[in-house]
């Protein structure tokens, strides 16, 4: 079965037409557009704008004060000068020499002569004498005299005292302690000897004893003789 068209109705044949009325209508439209003339719009008076307005600060007023100078005192008065007239008369003050003349005698004054007093050195201590007293026999530098003389007045008592008197007195049995002292003079002799002793009978034994003593070379402190002070224990053994 064939269809069948109208040959009217065949749009195909006006296509091309239409397309060309489209482009002119475009290109009118891009005419008319380009030739349109725009103008700024114009507002009111807006008035003035002052941008140094914004610039400005406010500087606080100060006042400058001036620095107080202190008061400076007045220069002193000048000193009162004293005028003195020519006419007055100035005493002169006359020097007498000193020189003497040969023919005139000199008074010279009594010389008194004056004995030197002799220096008085007192009593030293065993301990600290410098040169100790040399008990007779002993020899060897000072330690060594001073171990000799402490050797020798113990062997002298060991060998002088009565040994048995103690024991006599009826003390109790027991160790006794005695303690002696005494001085080597400036010549050696021994003097002011002293005892302590548990009785005194024993007490008086002990300075008889020790009066024995042999005389020393005495001892010397800063060259010249002196006393020697010198002090010892002695134990007594009661039965």
């Amino acid at each position: 079965m064939q269809s069948k068209k109208n040959p009217k109705s065949n749009l195909e044949n006006y296509s091309k037409i239409f397309m060309q009325i489209g482009l002119v209508l475009a290109l009118f439209i891009t005419y008319a557009a380009i030739e349109q003339k725009t103008y700024d719009k114009v507002y009111g008076d807006l008035g003035t704008v002052d941008m140094n307005a914004e610039l400005e600060e406010e500087i606080p007023i100060t006042e400058r004060v001036e620095p107080v100078k202190p008061k400076t005192p007045p220069p002193p008065a000048p000193e009162k000068i004293e005028v003195v007239e020519d006419e007055k008369e100035i005493e002169e003050t006359v020097i007498e020499s000193t020189e003497t003349d040969e023919t005139e005698a000199i008074e010279v004054e009594e010389i008194e002569e004056v004995e030197e007093v002799e220096e008085v050195v007192e009593d030293v201590s065993f301990m600290i004498i410098e040169d100790v007293p040399v008990f007779p026999g002993c020899k060897g530098n000072k330690d060594q005299l001073k171990t000799c003389f402490s050797k020798m007045v113990q062997k002298h008592f060991s060998r002088k005292f009565d040994a048995d008197l103690p024991n006599e007195l009826g003390l109790a049995p027991g160790r006794k302690r005695v303690f002696i002292g005494f001085k080597i003079d400036r010549t050696g002799n021994i003097v002011n000897v002293n005892a302590r002793a548990p009785h005194p009978k024993i007490k008086s034994e002990v300075i008889k004893v020790m009066k024995q003593l042999p005389k020393m070379k005495p001892g010397r402190q800063r060259g010249k003789p002196v006393g020697v002070k010198y002090s010892i224990p002695f134990t007594l053994i009661v039965e």
